[in-house]
């Protein structure tokens, strides 16, 4: 029979059907660890499939060369660009079935593992991930982003388990600039806020589980990212980038699609049409977790959320985390593509309608330029007009 690779699947899944992939099957963690776990390869297969780019196969090839000289490995190696898109997948697909692979590596950051667990999932193979940044979860969940060869996001596809092996060696991520622990830091701190709004009443004990995961999760961010930026390599550094790829992984893989994403990441989707370069994944989200704070103050006037805006602008400052369209490097946005990026975050099957209010296009184009408007408590609903947007977008 044969096999069809494009149909498009989502994180929903049916009310009767609860399917919970939790977890990779092992984690292997810890510094200098490429030179033993080969054997941990082998228990998966003799001939991997290495998906990676380009810029990360040249910046890690030393601490991959013991891995790559493995006598009872034999590998080949092929790049997933342009992003995570379908042209890529039928070219991987392509490349594996040529070399006769029986394991896919994923070696990389988000995108690349993403493109990796997903090809795995095609073609019914074990698959590896091996981050070389602390930018994303990617390496832990059950889920890829495919997006158009221009990087806009386009879908995603629920995968029936985790990887098989993900392995997390603290010196290759050492390798990736800090700024991609930065934009980690901004992916994960989401979780608390998108998931305490989408599951934060829900009597379900693993959801109860997960938001309570997703309150510990920000709690150690808030406490710890600082010091983290100020020693790379630390015991604190470790703690952080495990709570960025490790525990942020968790909380998805334990609560369920229900708690993975609200309005922050479905904001992120948006600007994926609109940012041509200067931001990455975590930056835009972070970015998100603002517009959505704003929307509770605009539209139900909680000042707890007002509350919460003013800490993480703080947070964000204190760390580097993009508070504005300016910090993501859309110093040119138009009022034409405000528009459009707002309104591919409201499709009808966009994640920000798990918010317990409606949002109108003027209503969240209103919050996406007001992130750092002060706080009012004589007029909680702090309104933009059409005016101040064209004002906001021109300078």
């Amino acid at each position: 029979m044969p096999i069809h690779f494009s149909e498009k699947l989502s994180t929903q899944t049916p009310a009767l059907l609860m399917l919970l992939t939790v977890a990779p099957a092992k984690v292997i963690r810890g510094s200098q660890i490429l030179t033993q776990v080969s054997n941990e390869i082998t228990r998966l297969g003799h001939r991997p499939l290495i998906v990676t780019g380009n810029h990360t196969q040249k910046a890690i090839q030393s601490h991959l060369q013991p891995l790559l000289e493995h006598q009872q490995l034999q590998f080949a190696l092929a790049e997933y660009t342009p992003d995570c898109s379908e042209a890529s997948l039928k070219s991987l697909r392509k490349a594996a079935k040529e070399h006769q692979a029986d394991v896919i590596i994923g070696i990389g950051g988000g995108k690349a593992l993403d493109t990796a667990k997903l090809l795995a999932h095609q073609l019914h193979l074990p698959v590896v991930t091996i981050p070389t940044s602390a930018a994303t979860c990617a390496a832990w969940t059950a889920l890829s982003n495919v997006y158009s060869e221009q990087g806009a996001f386009l879908y995603d596809v629920a995968l029936d388990r985790c990887p098989d092996l993900l392995i997390l060696d603290y010196d290759l991520i050492l390798t990736a600039p800090q700024r991609t622990l930065v934009a980690g830091i901004g992916d994960a701190i989401a979780k608390w806020y998108e998931a305490s709004v989408s599951s934060g009443n829900s009597d379900q004990t693993l959801i109860i589980a997960a938001v309570q995961q997703a309150r510990v999760l920000r709690d150690i961010l808030l406490q710890k990212s600082a010091a983290a930026l100020q020693q790379p390599g630390s015991e604190v550094w470790q703690q952080v980038v495990d709570a960025t790829v490790l525990l942020a992984g968790v909380i998805g893989g334990v609560g369920g699609a229900q708690c993975r994403t609200v309005a922050a990441h479905a904001v992120h989707n948006g600007l994926t049409h609109i940012c041509k370069s200067g931001s990455i994944h975590g930056e835009k989200v972070a970015y998100g977790i603002l517009v959505q704070l704003r929307l509770e103050e605009m539209i139900q006037g909680n000042q707890l959320a007002a509350a919460a805006r003013q800490q993480l602008l703080k947070f964000y400052g204190e760390i580097g985390l993009p508070q504005t369209f300016s910090d993501l490097g859309l110093d040119c946005v138009t009022l034409g593509e405000l528009q459009k990026a707002a309104e591919i975050a409201l499709a009808p099957n966009s994640d920000i309608h798990r918010l317990p209010f409606k949002v109108t296009l003027e209503q969240l184009m209103a919050a996406m330029v007001s992130t750092t408007a002060p706080v009012d408590n004589k007029d909680s609903i702090h309104r933009v007009s059409t005016r101040e947007m064209n004002e906001q977008v021109e300078h």
